[in-house]
């Protein structure tokens, strides 16, 4: 194995700090609430989209705009620790944390920036409505 692939495989097996955050504007206290398997780089991506103008969440972007990136504060609410297992998934455990977090600030609407996600009734709904408008 050449140095270059062992060092990209040691990179893939790096566990990078992971868990629940918000980004809150300290304006009008609105949330937008995520999980991430890489906590400083999803917190990076967001910062970026937002100074470039290009967030794919229009309300954030606009009170961004609107009230100056000091007005805003990126927050870890909640880290997930690497088990001993090298090979685990941890990505059912952070939407479960998600949902917690989700649940407990309630960030919809007026208080915030997410959008509900839908229940499994409301998603098979929507499935079988878009198989319905297919076979038309």
């Amino acid at each position: 194995m050449d140095a270059k692939k062992a060092l990209k495989d040691e990179y893939k097996r790096t566990l990078r700090r992971m868990g629940v955050y918000q980004i809150r504007n300290l304006t009008n206290e609105k949330l937008f609430v995520g999980s991430s398997l890489n906590l400083d780089g999803i917190l990076n991506r967001h910062r970026f989209e937002l100074k470039m103008g290009g967030h794919m969440i229009l309300n954030l972007q606009e009170d961004w705009n609107e009230f100056e990136s000091e007005k805003f504060a990126f927050e870890t609410l909640e880290e997930l620790f690497p088990r001993e297992d090298p090979d685990y998934d941890y990505r059912e455990d952070l939407e479960c944390l998600e949902d917690l977090w989700l649940e407990k600030l309630e960030p919809f609407g007026r208080k915030g920036y997410n959008e509900r996600k839908k229940t499994r009734e409301g998603r098979l709904r929507m499935i079988a409505a878009n198989r319905k408008l297919s076979v038309e």
